[in-house]
């Protein structure tokens, strides 16, 4: 029997994934990850890690914690450092292959677990010897954007059960289970180390308890002109149009920020619209390499993207990404994701 080693939030989509492994035939083991303790928190009491063990205890699968506090605190420094760079960071495409993979990794070697899996909507393929993602089924769920970075030697020994089915399916699998708790239970965070709907209150709080000063500074529109005053560049990024505390008389968005300058420049809409972009710290999945004369895709510019199509062409260390149309919002610090059909070709970091 083959051991797989399976990433418990406490949620309904791991808890699902690790039914469905044990289903098919796997002994499975539950792993927690415990990467951010609020001050006061112990993390036996942590609302997750007792649902996981729950699930873990109604499946009859070992469940182990791991802590990876101190490791974490990179990608919780990276986060709040691009912010006050004036950039949008993405900290889940930073930390899967940076510390979650690593340590699942470790883990799996640890227990003799042949493979690894977690409840990412995503299909795992394979193609002229390399392995990629692919978008799962369920469009709306999918999260195929967040792994583009996953190395061949993770692709190889990853699961993802869940990937061929859609988010009413697991719902219905979780009450027919009589674990109608976590059908009612609130999806995860967007953001698995912050515990509200508003990152703004975590960089704050953050910058407090490390003794940072949150700079206000002027917002100015495109044509140079002071029209308002912002809290932080931080608490900003492109493409927002709520919370300028401005009235321009018409819908100003962020069209850019300017960090050495600490300004925010605002705009109309079609302020954001950019005919290309250049990505570094790339990464190929489905294809090893792109030929100079580059190749036509589809690209995604933010995780909620629709996607545009485009021509990606390397220019030495970095892919210069050029639009069939122009591309609305595109935000320094979050993921240019490329896609072949339903494919995920590569990525990298919008510069």
């Amino acid at each position: 029997m083959s051991k797989v080693l399976i990433a418990m939030s406490g949620g309904i989509d791991s808890s699902i994934a690790a039914y469905l492994l044990q289903e098919q035939g796997y002994e499975v083991i539950g792993l927690t990850f415990v990467n951010y303790i609020e001050d006061g928190e112990d993390s036996s009491e942590l609302q997750f890690v007792r649902d996981a063990k729950h699930v873990a205890d109604f499946l009859g699968i070992r469940h182990v914690v791991v802590d990876i506090q101190e490791s974490f605190r990179t990608i919780i420094d990276y986060f709040v450092q691009e912010y006050f760079r004036g950039h949008t960071p993405n900290p889940c495409v930073i930390c899967n292959p940076t510390i979650k993979w690593n340590v699942f990794m470790e883990y799996a070697d640890l227990f003799d677990a042949q493979f690894i899996a977690t409840g990412h909507y995503a299909i795992k393929k394979s193609q002229a010897g390399r392995y990629f993602i692919s978008q799962g089924v369920d469009r709306a769920k999918d999260q195929s954007y967040f792994l583009y970075r996953l190395t061949q030697e993770e692709l190889e020994r990853t699961l993802f059960p869940l990937g061929h089915l859609h988010k009413e399916e697991i719902r219905q699998i979780a009450t027919e289970l009589g674990l109608t708790n976590l059908v009612v239970k609130r999806e995860s965070y967007d953001v698995c180390f912050i515990r509200s709907d508003d990152y703004r209150d975590f960089l704050r709080q953050y910058s407090k308890k490390e003794k940072m000063k949150i700079q206000p500074g002027d917002i100015i529109d495109v044509e140079g002109r002071v029209v308002g005053r912002h809290e932080g560049i931080g608490l900003y990024t492109i493409g927002q149009r709520r919370g300028l505390g401005i009235a321009l008389g018409y819908p100003a968005y962020v069209v850019d920020i300017d960090p050495d300058k600490n300004r925010i420049i605002v705009g109309p809409r079609e302020a954001l619209a950019r005919d290309r972009l250049v990505v570094s710290d790339y990464t190929m999945m489905k294809y090893a390499s792109i030929t100079e004369q580059g190749m036509h895709c589809k690209v995604k510019i933010r995780y909620r993207d629709s996607g545009v199509s485009a021509t990606i062409k390397p220019r030495g260390a970095t892919l210069e990404v050029v639009f069939d149309s122009p591309a609305y919002g595109v935000t320094p610090g979050q993921s240019a994701v490329f896609y072949e059909g339903d494919d995920v070709i590569g990525g990298g970091i919008i510069r």
